[in-house]
């Protein structure tokens, strides 16, 4: 009886220890991506609860929706293989498979992560146990045959998940996600105390997600323009050097793009301001619409708008510059209003922020001298 409630003690200790060191590396960030991808290793790593795959959802109050965020896992046997050998070999810590470089590789190739990214789905009965954990707020099991065919579904299927688990992601007595983890490869099968494990985690997990959230909330409301809802200029100057520091660690290119509107000032002589504010708004609102979630859209000042298009090299970015172009031209509510496009990217036209960003407004000037309406690069 001594010995068993040794052992107990020495397993809570190690579970607390575990989690403790899990929180810390969870308030180490305030980037609801980096939080995600720690949670998810978390959930993955030998160190951690040590499933084989997790993937995360966060359901869209709005929408009634649930949207695939991340998920992490190899995605065959023989890449699971691989990835434990090499842990093992190189004796690899929490710390070390957190590293952003590490996340950065492995999620540019993982398929996993692509699949879980495409996923969004309605919160109905219809659409199954994911759905189900977010309206009842409560794990599901999924270990007997049954159960696997009462929950089967195209997506059951094309997770390829036998053996599983759901468990809610709450945050002050709200389901905000889920996770869902599975031992596909070295076939493990999921116990009692593995549920009460990442159970206990998750609700740490969602108050970290949550916490992210409501910071990323207020950097949106002090860094963005009143009239237009975008980015402002002081901001935007901030993104543009920290998408130089990225695009030189994964020695990639991206791309500006500097806009003006046409004859600005002879519509707001005409029509007045209001009138001026109201096309500033509607234009916003067309380049949002034509923007990639990974661009970054700012009010540069007064009628200038700038992009940055991360990864994009200057052809692309052209192609992308003249869709813009034409979204605005062909816009029935904006009577009559063009733009011009200068075009500069990094590194090929400049390395450093002030020249690049004076590269781009070259362009523009370009653009402007030679006809308006118009891409230079």
């Amino acid at each position: 009886m001594i010995k068993n409630f040794e052992q107990e003690y020495l397993k809570a200790k190690s579970e607390l220890t575990m989690l403790y060191e899990i929180g810390n590396a969870m308030h180490t960030t305030l980037n609801l991506e980096e939080i995600l991808y720690i949670i998810l290793t978390s959930v993955t790593s030998h160190i951690g609860l040590s499933f084989n795959r997790a993937m995360l959802f966060l359901f869209n109050e709005k929408e009634n929706s649930l949207e695939g965020k991340m998920g992490i896992g190899p995605d065959s046997t023989e890449e699971a293989g691989e990835v434990w050998t090499h842990i093992e070999k190189h004796n690899l810590g929490f710390n070390e498979l957190i590293e952003t470089h590490s996340q950065v590789e492995h999620l540019k190739k993982s398929n996993l992560n692509k699949v879980i990214q495409s996923i969004k789905l309605p919160v109905t009965e219809e659409s199954g146990v994911l759905a189900l954990t977010i309206m009842e707020g409560m794990p599901f099991i999924i270990t007997t045959e049954e159960a696997r065919k009462r929950t089967r579904n195209s997506l059951i299927e094309q997770l390829k998940l036998e053996e599983f688990v759901t468990v809610p992601l709450k945050a002050r007595d709200k389901t905000i996600g889920l996770i869902v983890a599975d031992n596909l490869f070295n076939k493990k099968s999921i116990n009692a105390d593995d549920i009460r494990m990442l159970t206990t985690f998750a609700n740490q997990a969602g108050l970290a997600i949550e916490n992210s959230r409501l910071y990323e909330r207020t950097v949106v409301f002090a860094n963005s323009d009143s009239l237009t809802g975008l980015w402002h200029h002081g901001y935007f100057q901030y993104l543009l050097g920290e998408e130089i520091k990225r695009s030189e660690a994964r020695k990639e290119k991206f791309t500006v793009l500097m806009t003006d509107i046409d004859d600005f000032k002879k519509f707001n002589d005409s029509f007045g301001h209001q009138a001026g504010d109201a096309i500033l708004r509607c234009i916003s609102g067309i380049f949002k619409e034509a923007s990639r979630k990974i661009d970054i859209v700012a009010r540069y000042g007064g009628e200038e708008f700038v992009f940055i298009l991360p990864g994009a090299n200057k052809e692309e970015a052209l192609v992308a510059a003249e869709r813009l172009r034409v979204s605005v031209e062909k816009n029935p509510y904006m009577k009559g209003i063009t733009i011009s496009i200068g075009v500069a990217s990094y590194p090929d036209d400049a390395e450093e922020k002030e020249l690049l960003i004076s590269k781009a407004d070259k362009a523009l000037y370009k653009a402007k001298e030679t006809g308006k309406n118009k891409v230079c690069g």
